[in-house]
């Protein structure tokens, strides 16, 4: 840990956000391949099993919403008392945030598997698409446990400065995943066909089979400490809430987000389920850019949260923004794909030529604001590595909010159709971009204490 450590703390400030953000980048670029592959897949059994995924990710991302109540948490306590060196504090709450995933996972995974119905049709999904929906939701929330004991552990490797073991994990996961797709969506011999519950099925065996590698490796000493004993303490609420006090603003902003998304596929399902499709599209190519900027992000958590706890905050701001600066060129490339190719791209994805029209349109708006959504996830992950979180919180929610009456304006008072959607998408992203980074400008959250 002491090499590793050093690099953050001491060394060349660019080649310490490349090491840690470079397997992350590499293991999100094979997320975009898992989820193309999902639907690419998922594409040969028509427009109503996609809209069946589409619709579905909208919940699924509200699990993730949640975990990250708990891994935020754990990120800023154990990448502030890293590089503070007070490994007895870390040890401590990763053992509690581990135990509070556990309890969120069971809660959510049970009510989410009992309410599954109830928020499909919340979003006017039609009762073929529901067909698949249901199913497919419901084997996401029985694997709701290894979705959260991954997050947290991928989030101790992080804070503690190692990018790659969570990104080997990860990448096996979805070689996994990529491998079980077709075999269990078609079926093979004994195998029988199962169609869209067959991907949803891949997913949960390979998320189960990377929780056991993930914690084998942390109880082996993967993180560079001893961590053993960290779950013979009991739970202590002061601990749960302090974890809470600090990921619950990060998570009540994604569980914002989500919720507006509902809505948001309310309008779009106004359209029809081609339009559905479309977007599902125009999501897993922003994926791209999303999952990049998701590197630097926790790149830049890391650094600030290791260098704030090695009392050096002069350092931990311009590590965020050489991050963010890194991310931003990426992403610029990304979106200019999207405007000059976005034929080319949706017909990747589908033969449907009503589907090819509308997420030609979603890709070529989108292309506008790639680049801010870099500042916007690159300074998020600096305030929550910082401990932060209230600020882009504050930025995000109203963001968020203002999304439903802007589409609906968009799309039926100035009749810009479904491309209302897309545009309320890009110019709310650009807005919320250039607030996160005049407040992180400001430098409050150098003086942040944990």
């Amino acid at each position: 840990m002491t090499n590793r450590n050093d690099n953050i703390l001491n060394g060349p400030i660019t080649r310490a956000i490349f090491s840690l953000a470079l397997p992350v980048v590499l293991n999100m670029f094979m997320e975009f391949a898992l989820a193309s592959t999902d639907y690419f897949w998922v594409g040969k059994l028509g427009a109503m099993a996609q809209d069946a995924v589409t619709s579905s990710m909208v919940v699924i991302w509200t699990m993730f919403a949640t975990t990250a109540i708990v891994s935020v948490g754990v990120t800023a306590l154990v990448s502030r008392y890293v590089g503070a060196r007070d490994l007895d504090r870390v040890r401590f709450y990763l053992g509690q945030g581990i135990k509070a995933g556990l309890l969120l996972s069971f809660f959510f995974g049970a009510s989410g598997f009992i309410f599954t119905p109830a928020a499909l049709r919340f979003m006017d999904t039609g009762p073929e698409t529901m067909i698949h929906a249901v199913p497919y939701l419901r084997i996401f929330f029985a694997s709701a446990v290894f979705f959260f004991i991954n997050e947290i552990c991928y989030s101790a490797f992080r804070a503690s400065g190692d990018t790659r073991t969570p990104a080997m994990v990860a990448a096996l996961v979805i070689v996994i995943n990529m491998a079980l797709d077709p075999l269990l969506i078609f079926g093979w011999g004994p195998i029988p066909s199962m169609g869209v519950t067959g991907a949803s099925l891949a997913t949960g065996i390979a998320i189960s089979i990377g929780s056991m590698l993930i914690l084998r490796r942390m109880f082996r000493g993967g993180l560079g400490y001893d961590v053993s004993g960290m779950l013979r303490n009991g739970i202590d609420l002061r601990s749960l809430v302090k974890i809470g006090k600090i990921g619950l603003p990060m998570s009540s902003q994604q569980f914002v987000f989500v919720i507006v998304y509902w809505f948001l596929i309310k309008i779009v399902h106004q359209f029809g389920e081609v339009a559905a499709a479309a977007m599902g599209i125009g999501n897993r190519m922003e994926s791209f850019s999303y999952l990049t900027c998701f590197g630097f992000s926790v790149a830049a958590s890391t650094m600030v949260g290791q260098n704030l706890g090695a009392r050096q905050p002069d350092r931990a701001a311009r590590s965020a923004w050489g991050a963010a600066g890194t991310a931003i060129c990426i992403t610029f490339i990304i979106g200019g794909l999207f405007i000059v190719i976005p034929d080319w791209i949706a017909s990747i994805f589908t033969d449907n030529p009503e589907v090819k029209k509308i997420a030609i349109d979603y890709l070529f708006i989108l292309g506008i604001s790639q680049s801010a959504m870099a500042i916007e996830i690159v300074l998020e992950g600096a305030f929550g590595g910082a401990g932060d979180t209230i600020p882009p919180m504050v930025v995000s929610i109203p963001g968020a909010l203002m999304r439903i009456p802007m589409a609906y304006y968009f799309c039926f008072n100035l009749d810009w159709g479904i491309n209302g959607v897309w545009w309320t998408l890009t110019i709310t992203s650009i807005i919320k971009a250039l607030i996160m980074a005049g407040w992180f400008r400001l430098g409050r959250w150098k003086t942040k204490e944990l």
